[in-house]
């Protein structure tokens, strides 16, 4: 029999707050795997990637500077202004991208299989189908104003551009329905703590395939 590996996917809406929660978990000495950042080193200046974005929207997303590499880097900004106002361009990215990423879990994965608990931080978690290569899922939740008020205030957007990211995703109601454990994020910081502590308890190990 394989040994047992607990694998936590966690997910919430953007700027929910799944980073801090990351963080916390990364303190107590649980491998955390970001979703976000294998994304970006799939985008890396001079990746494949890269090289790609760029064959297909050109100079409005080159980042400024000089040099071949970067010759090949991504303005992320101006690249997310594009998909997400053009739900098609968003689709083509994503078919770039996923599979960049999802081979990075299944890698990381591997290389971790040793660790009795690994943390799989997926923002399209659910949206991408990824929830079948984890023991339980939990979600970071807050309140939707809430959450739009902190997406403006992080990236400095719009009321209308702030929405439209957020409705790219799938709404917290349908997440919250499949998720094992909601982690409320709405109140004081000083709640997450014990929040987690709890969920930690909450669930066992399962048998790894």
């Amino acid at each position: 029999m394989s040994r047992q590996q607990r694998r936590i996917g966690l997910t919430g809406g953007i700027a929910t707050g799944k980073s801090t929660v990351g963080a916390l978990l990364a303190a107590r000495g649980l491998p955390v795997l970001d979703a976000d950042q294998f994304a970006r080193e799939a985008l890396a200046p001079g990746s494949a990637g890269a090289h790609r974005v760029l064959e297909r929207f050109g100079e409005p997303v080159r980042a400024p500077g000089e040099g071949e590499r970067s010759a090949a880097a991504i303005d992320r900004g101006a690249l997310g202004r594009i998909v997400f106002a053009d739900a098609g361009e968003r689709r083509w990215l994503e078919q770039l991208v996923h599979p960049l990423v999802r081979a990075r879990f299944v890698a990381e994965l591997k290389r971790l299989r040793q660790e009795p608990v690994v943390v799989l931080m997926i923002p399209l978690l659910f949206e991408v189908g990824l929830e079948e290569i984890c023991s339980e899922v939990w979600l970071v939740d807050c309140g939707e104003e809430q959450q739009l008020q902190r997406l403006m205030e992080r990236e400095g957007l719009a009321e209308a551009e702030a929405r439209r990211r957020i409705a790219a995703q799938w709404p917290l109601a349908r997440k919250r329905a499949l998720a094992d454990v909601v982690i409320d994020n709405g109140a004081s910081p000083s709640a997450l703590p014990g929040q987690l502590e709890n969920a930690l308890k909450r669930c066992g190990p399962v048998t790894q395939g």
